[in-house]
């Protein structure tokens, strides 16, 4: 099964920018997953090709438009598309390693990029968008957003990366971040490779990175060991 992403977006030439290269480039030519880049504003009807409007009640900046983005939502997923619906936003849910993971074991997704200052609130509600945030931190618009969700869900797809085990020994795979990596040379600038990482003891190893990475997870993202707690009861 092919994955099937789909973008609407005002910027469509900047697809597939990254993802034409390295493992999701290669993933693409093959066939692996496919990608269509759709302009909203083919959607409009006026002669100006208008998207959005003056926020009702007031305010600053502009709202993009139900009505356009209603039809080309329609035109991107017909009725039996059993893709999500995603919107990348600032206020939507954080992208997590699980949801990637759900993403990438599925057909695909139609990904919206918002631009300006949001979305039509019906519109979200009468096409059943789920939003998503990649940060607590703002964008010019989604589309870089939607390009670091479909890298983090391309790599996980069957075959794209070279080793699959790479990808389940990664920071969030099992809730923690992940341990140091060291390579040869043994010394560099007076500081050596850990002993135990050329023992040849895969137990200890073992405990080591587990003990590295508990430590790497308390000292930068607490978080995720509150949050572990709170999942495991």
């Amino acid at each position: 099964m092919t994955f099937k992403a789909s973008v609407l977006t005002l910027y469509p030439e900047m697809f597939p920018g990254a993802l034409g290269l390295s493992l999701a480039g290669r993933a693409l030519e093959a066939g692996t997953w496919s990608l269509e880049a759709i302009q909203i504003r083919d959607f409009a009807t006026d002669k100006h090709r208008t998207v959005d409007d003056t926020p009702a009640g007031g305010g600053a900046g502009m709202v993009m438009r139900a009505d356009v983005l209603a039809k080309a939502i329609d035109h991107a997923s017909a009725g039996g598309d059993l893709r999500p619906r995603l919107l990348m936003s600032p206020r939507g849910k954080p992208l997590t390693q699980a949801r990637v993971r759900e993403l990438a074991a599925g057909p695909g997704a139609v990904i919206l990029c918002g631009r300006f200052e949001g979305v039509d609130q019906r519109l979200i509600e009468a096409r059943g968008l789920e939003e998503v945030s990649i940060g607590d931190f703002i964008l010019s618009g989604g589309e870089p957003a939607a390009l670091v969700l479909l890298d983090a869900v391309v790599r996980l797809l069957p075959g794209v990366m070279g080793n699959a085990v790479s990808g389940e020994e990664e920071s969030f795979e099992n809730g923690l971040l992940e341990h140091p990596h060291y390579t040869r040379p043994q010394e560099f600038e007076g500081r050596e490779i850990p002993y135990v990482l050329i023992s040849g003891n895969h137990k200890k190893i073992a405990a080591w990175r587990r003990e590295q990475s508990e430590a790497l997870t308390k000292e930068r993202r607490p978080d995720l060991l509150e949050n572990g707690k709170t999942d495991n009861g």
